[in-house]
């Protein structure tokens, strides 16, 4: 069932998240092509990246939106808001169940400063209080240990290894899978605002 979703912007106390808007090709590509050394590794969408790339996406998470399919956010900074940040995403693998996903990506040069972390602490929120969602799950490449940084600092319980999950080229990656429940989420919530990551 698809579920309707307020196109209205999210704010956390250093950012912005807001859906896609045509007008975001560029800042994307080139927010994309910066990061391409730190993406192509954990993301097979990374290789072979070009600006049709980012207008496909673009175009489809317009629709995705609309449909209820998956809710695509561009992170963007208030003082800055036409600079591409990264992305971060919620989708339903199981509506029936509510079970969600979560994905996320932080341009070089903006990891390792709490951005991915505060950024996924407000879809979690969107997922679990706006959508409804009873568990959330994420998925890590082996070896991005950046995420694994990120999942562990929002609570989630590492549950498994997935064998020879995604292909990068030539490469089959293992993935982990991270989950956090609701009821987990209440009490990571009240941490997240007493650390001021989230309101």
């Amino acid at each position: 069932m698809a579920r309707h979703l307020s196109t209205k912007p999210r704010v956390t106390s250093r950012l912005v998240l807001r859906p896609f808007r045509r007008r975001d090709v560029g800042p994307l590509e080139d927010a994309v092509r910066t990061s391409l050394a730190d993406l192509q590794p954990w993301l097979p969408w990374a290789n072979g990246y070009d600006k049709g790339v980012a207008q496909r996406f673009v175009r489809e998470s317009l629709a995705a939106w609309n449909d209820g399919r998956a809710y695509d956010f561009a992170i963007r900074f208030p003082e800055d808001p036409d600079y591409h940040v990264g992305n971060a995403s919620a989708w339903f693998v199981s509506p029936q169940n509510r079970i969600g996903e979560v994905g996320y990506w932080i341009r070089s040069g903006h990891t390792d400063q709490g951005i991915g972390t505060e950024a996924t602490a407000r879809i979690l929120q969107i997922g679990f209080e706006e959508l409804d969602m009873h568990k959330i799950v994420l998925r890590i490449a082996t070896g991005n240990l950046g995420s694994e940084r990120i999942a562990a600092k929002l609570g989630f319980l590492k549950e498994g290894l997935l064998r020879e999950e995604v292909k990068i080229g030539s490469t089959w990656l293992d993935h982990t899978i991270w989950s956090l429940l609701e009821n987990e989420w209440w009490e990571e919530r009240d941490r997240l605002r007493a650390e001021g990551t989230i309101a």
